[in-house]
């Protein structure tokens, strides 16, 4: 896999149960790692839901192979946040592994 084709840095995150100060429980997002990625977006789906346009966004996101990340976690780069849906690894040469995500609503 050449690292030039690797242009956008993300962070990958994954829920995290803890308490608060009364014993409460608290879900929040923890970072796993950083890494450099190659971000992108196929295609855009007009939705109409309960009346009202909404857009879903899908995006490919391929990182070097890994095999820490699984559906459930996240993508955070700049502003979007992105809900991984699938890991999708290179199974022959485990160079790299395609994750299947949206846009987070």
């Amino acid at each position: 896999m050449r690292s030039e084709s690797l242009r956008d840095r993300i962070a990958i995150q994954r829920r995290a149960v803890g308490q608060d100060e009364i014993g409460q429980p608290v879900e929040a997002w923890e970072e796993v790692t950083k890494v450099w990625a190659n971000i992108r977006h196929p295609s855009g789906i007009e939705a109409a839901r309960a009346g009202a346009s909404t857009s879903l966004v899908r995006a490919s996101i391929r990182i070097r192979y890994r095999a820490d990340c699984s559906a459930g976690m996240r993508v955070v780069h700049k502003t979007m946040v992105y809900d991984i849906q699938a890991v999708l690894p290179d199974e022959v040469r485990k160079d790299y592994v395609d994750l299947v995500c949206q846009v987070a609503q």
